[in-house]
C-alpha cells in the first residue's frame, strides 16, 4: 500500500511525495525500494504489487522498475484502506487464483530484512492450507503511545497465537499497562491470508464492497478497467481494514515477532533510525502546518 498524504512528517514529506518515496532511513533507498527489497527477499519469485494515488504511479515506476504496469493499481480516489486492499487482492485472484497474499504499508523501515523474512514466511506456510488471517504484532519494547496494539491469545502454532482483541492507539497509562501484561504486542499493519480467505471474509464482513469489486473485475486487464475504476471505486464505503475485516473475523492470529520495526511516523522516529537530528528549522515547519490545520478544522 503506498498512498498518504504526506502530512505527519511535513515538509520533509508532502502531498506531492509522500514518506514511502523518500529515503527518510538514510540508507540510500527509499521506503517503498526498501520493502520491495524485504519482500523479494522472502520469496525471489514473489510477485510484487503497489496500490497507491493515481497522482504517484510516475513515481513507482520510476523507483521500482522492474515492475510490470499492470501490477501498479492506481486509486482513482482514497477510499481508506479496505476498498483498496480488496481492490489488488481482487485482482491478484483474477490472475493468480490460489495467490497467498501478504499485505503491507510501503513506509516502515525494518533493519534486519533476514529476521523479517523468516516470520513472513512462517505466516505464509500458516495461511497457504487455513481459513485464516494473520497479521504481524511486534514485541513491544516500550509503552508507545503512536503505535495501536494486538492482544494475544492461546497458542496456534510455534509464534502463532489466536488475536484476542485489537486495540486503538494508548494513552501512556494503557500502554504502560500493556507492557507490564506482556501479552500485548504492536501492531504492524501486515496482513498475511490467502485470496480464498479474504474474499470470503469480505463476502461475510463488507459485502458492499465485494460487490462493487466484482463488477470491477469484469474489466480487470482490459482495455475498459480503468473506466470502471474510476466510476465504481469511489462508490466504495470509505473504511480501514480494521474496521471491516480484522475486529469482525473469527479466524484471526498474530505472529509474534523480534526484529526491530519502526512505522517511521515522526521526527524522533526518523532521529532514532538515523542517529541524526532533524534541523530546528524543519521541527519549527511541522508546528506551523499542524496549528495551521487545527485552526482551518475550527
Amino acid at each position: 500500500m503506498a498512498g498518504g498524504q504526506g502530512t505527519r512528517l511535513f515538509p520533509l514529506s508532502t502531498a506531492e511525495k509522500p514518506k514511502q518515496f523518500l529515503d527518510l532511513a538514510d540508507k540510500g533507498r527509499t521506503l517503498i525500494q526498501l520493502t520491495y527489497d524485504r519482500f523479494i527477499q522472502v520469496d525471489p519469485k514473489a510477485h510484487f504489487w503497489v496500490v497507491t494515488a493515481a497522482e504517484y504511479v510516475p513515481i513507482v515506476q520510476k523507483q521500482l522498475p522492474a515492475l510490470p504496469a499492470d501490477q501498479i493499481l492506481a486509486e482513482p480516489e482514497a477510499r481508506n484502506t479496505a476498498p483498496c486492499i480488496a481492490l489488488a487482492c481482487w485482482k491478484i485472484k483474477t490472475k493468480f487464483p490460489d495467490a497467498n497474499i501478504v499485505v503491507s504499508p510501503s513506509d516502515a523501515f525494518v533493519s534486519k530484512p533476514e529476521p523479517f523474512a523468516q516470520t513472513i514466511r512462517k505466516a505464509l506456510s500458516f495461511t497457504a492450507s487455513r481459513n485464516a488471517i494473520v497479521t504481524v504484532g511486534i514485541k513491544a519494547t516500550e509503552p508507545h503511545t503512536g503505535y495501536g496494539y494486538i492482544q494475544k491469545g492461546e497458542k496456534a502454532l510455534g509464534e502463532i497465537h489466536k488475536v484476542l482483541a485489537f486495540k486503538e492507539k494508548p494513552t501512556r497509562e494503557t500502554a504502560e499497562e500493556y507492557l507490564r501484561q506482556g501479552d500485548f504486542l504492536w501492531n504492524a499493519g501486515i496482513f498475511i491470508w490467502n485470496a480464498d480467505t479474504i474474499e470470503a471474509e469480505f463476502r461475510r464482513h463488507a459485502p458492499s464492497i465485494a460487490g462493487i469489486m466484482d463488477v470491477i473485475a469484469q474489466d480487470f486487464f482490459s482495455p475498459s478497467e480503468e473506466d470502471a475504476l474510476a466510476r465504481l471505486f469511489p462508490t466504495c464505503e470509505r473504511i480501514s481494514i480494521d474496521y471491516a475485516i480484522m475486529e469482525k473475523s473469527e479466524n484471526v492470529y498474530t505472529i509474534c515477532a523480534d526484529w526491530p520495526w519502526s512505522d517511521l511516523g515522526s521526527f524522533a522516529a526518523i532521529e532514532a533510525v538515523t542517529g541524526k537530528m532533524i534541523p530546528q528549522s524543519i521541527k519549527d515547519a511541522q508546528d506551523a502546518y499542524q496549528a495551521a490545520k487545527l485552526s482551518s478544522n475550527k
